[in-house]
């Protein structure tokens, strides 16, 4: 089994790369994302860090955590993100590992993930695909894809890792700037 980590800045189209990848391949793919939001359920311990740290004004009523004011929350402070992470990151690996774990019936494990690298969750994968995408196009896909304006959309940019910061630890990198039927005409190149 080959573990692959996918990463990139949002909007780079790390979830079309994985699904070229899984559509040519015996694949599975975890959503670090999806992962997060299947852990944050009421009464979970991951829920619980959160809210030890943000407090409970980040809860509805109902007990679900409300995503975009702790999104508005870490994208204006850098030391909330990383106290977000900090508090999170333990449970997202470890709930990563326990799939892979359990998923031996697959030759690959993509393991879509934007804070790979920071999580440490590359130092398990065989080797890492970055995708790089002009910064006006990943603006549009977050735009479209999250139904948030261009000032949210680049808020949520400034705060990630920069490109430069990609390209120097990627293995592989995946430019992605044109169509879907380009982006899967690069995947074919990968050989994977």
């Amino acid at each position: 089994m080959k573990i692959i980590g996918v990463t990139g800045s949002s909007g780079a189209g790390k979830t079309e790369l994985c699904k070229f990848i899984q559509k040519s391949n015996d694949a599975e793919i975890i959503d670090a994302d999806q992962v997060a939001k299947k852990l944050s359920k009421k009464g979970t311990m991951y829920l619980n860090s959160i809210i030890d740290s943000f407090g409970e004004d980040i809860i509805y009523k109902n007990g679900a955590l409300n995503r975009k004011k702790l999104a508005n929350i870490i994208y204006e402070d850098d030391s909330k993100r990383e106290q977000l992470n900090s508090c999170t990151f333990d449970y997202i690996v470890q709930d990563i590992k326990n799939k892979i774990n359990s998923t031996n019936h697959k030759d690959i494990i993509l393991i879509d993930a934007p804070l790979l690298f920071e999580s440490g969750l590359d130092s398990i994968c065989d080797f890492v695909i970055v995708l790089i995408s002009e910064r006006e196009e990943q603006i549009k896909r977050i735009c479209k894809r999250d139904g948030i304006s261009e000032e949210d959309a680049i808020k949520r940019l400034n705060a990630q890792s920069t490109n430069e910061f990609f390209l120097e630890n990627g293995d592989i990198i995946v430019y992605n700037n044109k169509t879907l039927k380009d982006l899967e005409n690069e995947v074919k190149k990968l050989h994977i």
